[in-house]
């Protein structure tokens, strides 16, 4: 039985001008996968994800979700429908804890103008809803720590359980474990391996040891276009793909 196609992107381009910072991207996000992205500098990963999560606005091509057309989404758009994002900078509130940050990301799907100024003890489900995302993101026990004093790999984390918190069903990670030490990698790759359980991803990432470790298909792009795409095994076998990397290192793209 096949696992529930998501996100479909059909031959998207996206031109700058005379460039094509994207030219007819093809990628399928299936339910209980991990698809990662890689590319050298300047491949045009960041533009492609852009595009799916909606920060981006295709020239040309199609991107479906659930079947439905929503190419001309916006990104808080997408977002409330389901297509959630992390950014190479991490996005929290470094003054709050980390449940108040996933709290309030969980509030963001339940919008209710007559009750923005209830206290949040007043608001039992958004605070089931966050400890479950917390322990689903590796950071059970850390609910009451200052989210801007913990370290870089569980503010990365608790980026994450943002985005879980907010009921997302494809989940774009771009380089989420940029900046970390080997044991920080490690928690984040137990993480992504959870959450590929129940979950559409799509990674973006340099770090080559973390993606053959959890990536289900992976797609390399040079120069704006998709050079190979496949199993694990294929890419690492491939010709053209070590031609595309040539000088440019094995274990950090």
């Amino acid at each position: 039985m096949s696992e529930t196609l998501l996100l479909k992107a059909s031959g998207i381009t996206k031109l700058y001008g005379g460039l094509a910072a994207n030219q007819d991207v093809n990628l399928e996000l299936h339910q209980g996968k991990l698809h990662a992205l890689l590319g050298p500098n300047g491949a045009g990963k960041s533009t492609c994800i852009n595009m799916l999560s909606g920060d981006a606005v295709p020239t040309s091509g199609t991107i479906n979700f659930l079947g439905k057309n929503i190419t001309n989404l916006n990104a808080w758009q997408r977002s409330q429908a389901g297509i959630g994002r992390s950014y190479q900078r991490t996005n929290i509130f470094p003054q709050f804890s980390v449940l108040e940050n996933v709290r309030l990301a969980a509030q963001s799907r339940h919008q209710n103008a007559a009750k923005i100024f209830l206290k949040a003890d007043q608001m039992q489900w958004a605070i089931d809803k966050a400890m479950s995302c917390i322990e689903e993101a590796g950071l059970k026990g850390r609910e009451s720590s200052v989210s801007g004093f913990m370290s870089h790999g569980e503010q990365r984390q608790l980026e994450i359980a943002m985005v879980l918190a907010t009921d997302a069903q494809v989940l774009l990670l771009d380089e989420p474990l940029a900046g970390m030490g080997s044991e920080e990698s490690e928690k984040m790759v137990e993480v992504l391996k959870r959450l590929r359980q129940s979950k559409a991803i799509l990674l973006v990432e340099h770090d080559m040891d973390a993606v053959f470790a959890v990536a289900d298909e992976i797609t390399v792009m040079v120069n704006g276009q998709v050079l190979e795409s496949g199993s694990p095994s294929q890419i690492k076998n491939s010709t053209a793909v070590q031609e595309a990397y040539l000088g440019e290192g094995a274990h950090h793209v």
